[in-house]
């Protein structure tokens, strides 16, 4: 008996969590794509239901989820639809979380603590997803915690182009919040054009959660313009001290720059009356309007996660996004 050929057809879908839908429309836009409809909604006791509202055998999908308060719903919202999926015949899952939740539980500072990062690699790897594509990880190690390829995507350009457009021609020093990312703030550096470099030396209290001492400036950042990096903004007590400390030591101006803008309280009243000239965050996480202040800049990074999507969907070259620095 001879075998029958085919040809299978590769077909996108594009799944939206209920978390940040704004984001998921504005990346559906880019692909030329609907966001597949689904019956979605929470049952009394807190329990979520999920259903999609078409086939979605064969299809390479997407699921898209922001990881916002109350983020442990969400993130059980993104594994029920995974589930569905996979129960449904979808030939790939592909989790799209621009903002990766518990990625500062990557490691343990003391005994008897979880690494909640590897959990939550673990909890969408038996749900049924096949790859992991996000945005900045607090880590890059995280890379490793799943079993399964990991497109790690970098707002770095998205909110180093904004920069050099509004500052370009201004004395920058770029800063690190701390010694763990000079290294980062060496790309930084090299990409508005071979900028000079300072770190704030601090102290935190793994005991203490969101808080930090900023105890010293190392580098010279007087009369400068500090654009001070970082992965995110929490209640922004570590982000407002170092701005402080670089006021302190003569800068002429301070520019915050950070992809995740988590802003719990009471982060919206400390960067509003800081001394930042501007803040800038990209869309990775919704922020409403109560959130936001004067001096706030949200930058869309819908492009770039439209672009990523995109090169997995047609098999290419995620990495080439970047320079081939991804």
């Amino acid at each position: 008996m001879s075998p029958k050929s085919g040809t299978p057809k590769k077909n996108l879908m594009l799944f939206s969590g209920r978390a940040h839908q704004e984001l998921a429309e504005e990346v559906a836009k880019h692909l030329n794509v609907t966001i597949t409809p689904q019956t979605a909604h929470t049952f009394a006791n807190g329990e979520l239901f999920v259903r999609f509202e078409e086939s979605v055998r064969g299809t390479d999908a997407f699921v898209i989820q922001a990881h916002t308060m109350p983020i442990n719903e969400y993130v059980m919202e993104q594994l029920i639809m995974v589930d569905a999926l996979k129960r449904a015949s979808a030939k790939r899952i592909t989790v799209v979380m621009p903002f990766y939740p518990y990625a500062r539980q990557d490691k343990k500072h003391k005994g008897r603590e979880p690494i909640s990062a590897r959990l939550i690699a673990d909890l969408f790897k038996t749900a049924g997803a096949d790859r992991i594509m996000t945005v900045d990880l607090h880590t890059a190690q995280i890379q490793g915690f799943f079993d399964g390829p990991v497109d790690h995507l970098m707002a770095q350009s998205v909110l180093a182009d904004h920069i050099k457009k509004t500052y370009g021609n201004a004395d920058i020093t770029v800063v690190s919040p701390d010694s763990g990312r000079v290294r980062l703030a060496e790309k930084w550096a090299q990409q508005l054009g071979d900028r000079p470099i300072a770190f704030i030396h601090k102290t935190r209290d793994p005991d203490k959660p969101n808080q930090a001492v900023a105890n010293r400036v190392v580098g010279k950042v007087e009369g400068k313009l500090c654009v001070l990096i970082d992965d995110m903004i929490d209640t922004g007590g570590t982000i407002v001290k170092a701005t402080e400390a670089l006021i302190d030591e003569g800068a002429a101006d301070v520019v915050i720059a950070t992809t995740h803008g988590i802003l719990s309280d009471p982060a919206t009243e400390r960067l509003s009356q800081c001394k930042a000239r501007e803040v800038i965050v990209t869309n990775s996480l919704p922020i409403p309007e109560e959130k936001r202040f004067e001096g706030l800049t949200v930058l869309s990074i819908a492009p770039m996660l439209a672009e990523a999507i995109q090169q997995v969907f047609e098999d290419g070259s995620v990495t080439s996004l970047f320079d081939g620095n991804a």
